[in-house]
């Protein structure tokens, strides 16, 4: 598990993060909504890019030996389920156009998935450096 990722994959799961995030964040601030809905989907898309950072950094820390408490490692999965149920849900009961909650669904999933990707990304450069520590807890 040391090969450094390419830099076209580096880039990519950059441009995907980015990508993501801004079109949720400009769909919000377009819409036409209260702004405690518009806060209530940022807080969801900024606590689901940190539940889903959190599963990934569990995974690969066991993966690695790295301890990791199993309260902590069902916290991570458990809020990116709840993350994920919770914008379901307030999409489900939203009165928006079909096409719009389309919208943010696809533009959540690919923030979430990028994070994934930019955070496995980063731990694999760091990873693969010759003199990398072996054992890291700051990833």
């Amino acid at each position: 598990m040391n090969q450094k990722p390419s830099s076209a994959f580096i880039g990519a799961s950059w441009v995907a993060l980015m990508a993501g995030f801004a079109a949720y964040n400009i769909g919000l601030f377009n819409a036409t909504m209260q702004l405690n809905e518009k806060g209530y989907y940022f807080t969801i898309l900024i606590f689901g890019v940190f539940a889903a950072i959190s599963v990934q950094k569990c995974v690969r820390d066991r993966l690695e030996g790295i301890p990791v408490t199993n309260i902590y490692y069902g916290i991570a999965w458990f809020c990116t389920v709840l993350s994920l149920v919770l914008l379901t849900v307030g999409l489900w009961n939203a009165t928006l156009a079909l096409s719009e909650k389309g919208f943010y669904a696809m533009a959540f999933i690919l923030t979430i998935f990028a994070s994934i990707a930019v955070q496995k990304n980063t731990r694999d450069s760091i990873g693969s450096e010759p003199n990398a520590p072996k054992e890291s807890n700051n990833l």
